[in-house]
């Protein structure tokens, strides 16, 4: 340790070199990953109303949790716990359903965390630092020596043993992992300060002037709301916060701010430990129908900043047995088509046109229809002269013949939400439809 990197590899087995130099044995396998996956964003309106953001479908065929689990997964991280909390049924039968692979005679797992009622505990999580809190009997259970505190509902492709080997070659008690965002949405999150050799000198919750990185005036660098602990020191630390008093129980506001001033906490930029084309960070934050619309969209690029056809980082979910997508009629005025689209298994494009759009499983799409720059959702059923541009369609939706959305944004705010840039979002109960959507 003394050496740094040198000692570093000896012990821990990372460096550049050999087929595979992301995986950092001794540090990945003695890793504890808790996800917190309880949150609800009613931002994003109906399309959490029945489930937890984490569980939001995304991409195509993913859930947005597939994300960091695969992260888990792919960075040799394999003792894996998920709390949840808010809406949580459709969470849990999708682990149960998607993620139970993992071979639980070499200690592989992702076990599922809900909320427990303790002794001086309410039963909900009370804040992200309380929700690791009321687990720590869990967490000692395993005696990990390390805890990688993860959010459930972001989407991005990392490799954490590379953060987690940043954490032990500067011998810190806790690391952030961090990114450039524009200083106009720093506003959100929590703006680290770091000194030239990235130990975290100051950090503002949620500022309403977000400090600059300096020579990068309109960029601020923020916490990406991933973690690493040493776990004594992690014990030591929500035992101490669960008994203040006044502390809301979050890290963000609470804990961070303290260890700042007193310990040993470090930030890793994200640019270091990214997975992607050019290793270009890409973190999407989905916080509104309008980034969610755009993240799904990105993905119909060409080359989009988001790789999900990656076999070395594959992005791992529970498979659909559906048949593949089938496109028919060959006439004019009544073609079945995609252009710059992703058309999902169980799809069948019937004598319609699908431009720049994305279609999740079971869609279809009957005659003489028109559907551009649109995210329709599972088991969406479109019928006859429908055109639909700008929208997403949330799943179970049977759209009636003739409908126009995306047209005229004044009409559609009578029955739909639009949103500031212009997303409609189109729901079964905003259709008269039935609301109950079983995922």
């Amino acid at each position: 340790m003394k050496n740094g990197s040198g000692c570093l590899q000896k012990k821990y087995h990372f460096g550049t070199g050999g087929p595979s130099p992301r995986f950092v044995s001794g540090l990945t396998k003695n890793t504890y990953a808790m996800v917190l996956a309880g949150g609800h964003n009613n931002r994003l309106y109906q399309l959490t109303d029945h489930c937890a953001k984490a569980a939001v479908p995304f991409g195509g065929k993913f859930r947005i949790i597939d994300f960091v689990l695969s992260n888990c997964i792919n960075s040799g991280v394999r003792h894996i716990g998920v709390a949840t909390q808010y809406k949580s049924h459709q969470l849990i039968q999708h682990l149960k359903r998607g993620w139970s692979f993992l071979n639980g005679h070499f200690s592989e797992f992702v076990n599922l965390l809900p909320a427990q009622q303790r002794p001086g505990d309410s039963h909900r999580y009370q804040g992200t630092a309380n929700a690791v809190y009321q687990n720590l009997d869990i967490l000692h259970e395993h005696n990990p020596e390390f805890v990688l505190i993860l959010s459930g509902d972001h989407v991005y492709k990392m490799d954490y043993s590379k953060l987690l080997a940043f954490h032990a070659e500067n011998q810190a008690d806790m690391t952030i992992a961090c990114v450039e965002v524009p200083i106009a949405d720093a506003t959100a999150y929590g703006v680290i300060g770091v000194n030239d050799n990235s130990r975290v000198v100051e950090f503002a919750e949620k500022p309403v002037r977000p400090a600059a990185i300096p020579d990068q005036p309109g960029k601020s660098l923020v916490s990406m709301g991933i973690y690493v602990f040493n776990t004594k020191f992690l014990f030591e630390q929500l035992i101490l916060d669960a008994e203040d008093p006044c502390s809301s129980h979050d890290f963000g506001k609470d804990l961070i701010p303290r260890l700042v001033e007193n310990y040993r906490v470090f930030a890793q930029n994200f640019e270091h430990s990214c997975v992607g084309i050019h290793n270009l960070p890409y973190w999407r934050d989905i916080r509104s129908i309008d980034s969610y619309w755009e993240a799904n969209l990105g993905l119909s690029n060409v080359t989009p900043d988001l790789n999900i056809y990656d076999h070395e980082w594959p992005i791992w979910t529970r498979h659909e047995q559906s048949p593949p997508a089938k496109f028919v009629y060959d006439e004019e005025g009544m073609r079945g088509m995609a252009v710059d689209s992703l058309v999902s298994g169980g799809c069948i494009v019937c004598g319609s046109a699908v431009r720049r759009s994305l279609l999740f499983y079971d869609v279809r799409v009957d005659c003489f229809s028109n559907i551009e720059d649109s995210v329709l959702l599972p088991d969406v059923n479109v019928g006859r002269h429908v055109t639909l541009k700008k929208v997403i369609v949330d799943r179970n939706c049977r759209i009636p013949d003739g409908l126009e959305v995306g047209i005229n944004p004044d009409e559609d705010r009578k029955h739909f939400y639009v949103s500031p840039k212009g997303v409609t979002l189109i729901t079964s109960e905003a259709l008269g439809q039935n609301a109950l959507s079983f995922y």
